[in-house]
């Protein structure tokens, strides 16, 4: 596999009235009735600006494409689950990192202390709640976990414990245990020092966590923009 995707392509934009008007009144704009004369000039600025970029370099810039470049070989199909398993987790975790947003999470999707009846009322029905982000940041870190423990080949090892005795036993047609001379058959069995055990409910919880994170991932896939 091989992939190259290019950053989205940005129009030029002029924030000259936009960048006087943060500084002199910090993000709390007067209506424009009340604009001073260096705030109206500042507006002239920008509109002059943005319509010699809409006629010159954004006229380019609208018709050219994102780069977008991928090869899939064959044997990235053998496991195609496990191939997507890591290019998925990472990019996960960046998202995590460049959070900007969250989008509507389902209670019936978080445990309880976070759902939104476990938080204060809020004001108004439009208001999030103290849980909000919480829930996301949530379902991010169980879809992480899925696809972290999807790429790992080898999970499953966690529950095995012990060591294998394993030994061919002579046996007839019936299974019955005959001298080894008489053998035409051998069983495969557990010898004396077998000791090995496998945490079967520790495995299945376990893998319930994978495929629940997984079924997040497919649910709020229309998030992940954010």
């Amino acid at each position: 596999m091989k992939a190259y995707i290019g950053s989205y392509v940005s129009r030029w934009i002029s924030n000259v009235h936009s960048n006087h008007m943060n500084r002199i009144y910090d993000f709390d704009w007067p209506a424009e009735k009340d604009y001073t004369r260096k705030d109206r000039f500042y507006e002239r600025v920008e509109y002059a600006l943005q319509w010699i970029y809409n006629h010159t370099a954004n006229l380019y810039l609208d018709r050219k494409q994102r780069k977008i470049k991928v090869r899939i070989d064959y044997h990235d199909a053998w496991s195609a689950d496990h191939t997507l398993a890591l290019i998925i987790a990472p990019m996960l975790k960046l998202l995590k990192e460049k959070l900007h947003g969250a989008p509507m999470v389902d209670d019936e999707d978080v445990p309880e202390h976070l759902r939104s009846t476990a938080a204060p009322a809020t004001e108004n029905e439009w208001d999030t709640d103290d849980n909000y982000f919480k829930r996301w940041d949530w379902v991010l870190d169980e879809m992480i976990f899925a696809f972290e423990a999807s790429a790992d080949d080898d999970w499953e090892s966690q529950f095995h414990s012990g060591e294998h005795d394993i030994q061919l036993v002579p046996v007839d047609a019936d299974g019955n245990e005959v001298p080894k001379d008489d053998a035409k058959f051998h069983e495969m069995k557990c010898g004396p020092n077998d000791t090995f055990t496998i945490d079967t409910e520790g495995r299945k919880v376990y893998y319930e966590r994978m495929k629940n994170g997984r079924m997040l991932f497919a649910k709020y896939y229309d998030g992940l923009w954010i």
